[in-house]
């Protein structure tokens, strides 16, 4: 069952989300579901996740752990312009959170976690695909 609000002329309202993004790296174990919640919006029709996860491979050969440095101001500014990048791409995005784990990162463990709310779910993995293929290019993820 979907209920239409109307206001009192009889219109449909217009609610139109405060847009933000959320960008930080950290050096604790990310909660996924606390991000992903950053991103939640009454509006929202979708939220599209991507959670990057250290493997126990890579190119044929064990890894024991990932470990990650950054710049974390110099990063996160970084990061925010990715997001700025993503909202001209899709301009009906609402939320955009990012987050990236610096130090170690064992087998298993999310090192990285973005998370994207729009209307529709079209929007919502466009941008999420090309947040986490750009950040693998320019921040080396």
């Amino acid at each position: 069952l979907i209920k239409l609000c109307n206001n009192a002329r009889g219109k449909p309202l217009e609610m139109e989300p405060n847009k933000e993004s959320t960008c930080q790296v950290v050096s604790y174990p990310l909660d996924i579901p606390t991000i992903t919640e950053l991103v939640n919006d009454p509006a929202a029709g979708a939220i599209s996740t991507f959670i990057g996860i250290t493997r126990d491979n890579f190119n044929g050969k064990p890894v024991l752990m990932l470990e990650y440095e950054a710049y974390e101001t110099m990063a996160e500014k970084e990061l925010i312009k990715l997001c700025n990048n993503a909202r001209e791409k899709w301009p009906d995005i609402y939320h955009i959170a990012i987050y990236h784990k610096i130090g170690q990162v064992p087998i298993g463990e999310a090192s990285v976690v973005i998370a994207v709310s729009s209307p529709h779910r079209r929007d919502a993995m466009r941008a999420t695909e090309y947040l986490i293929d750009t950040l693998k290019i320019t921040g080396r993820s």
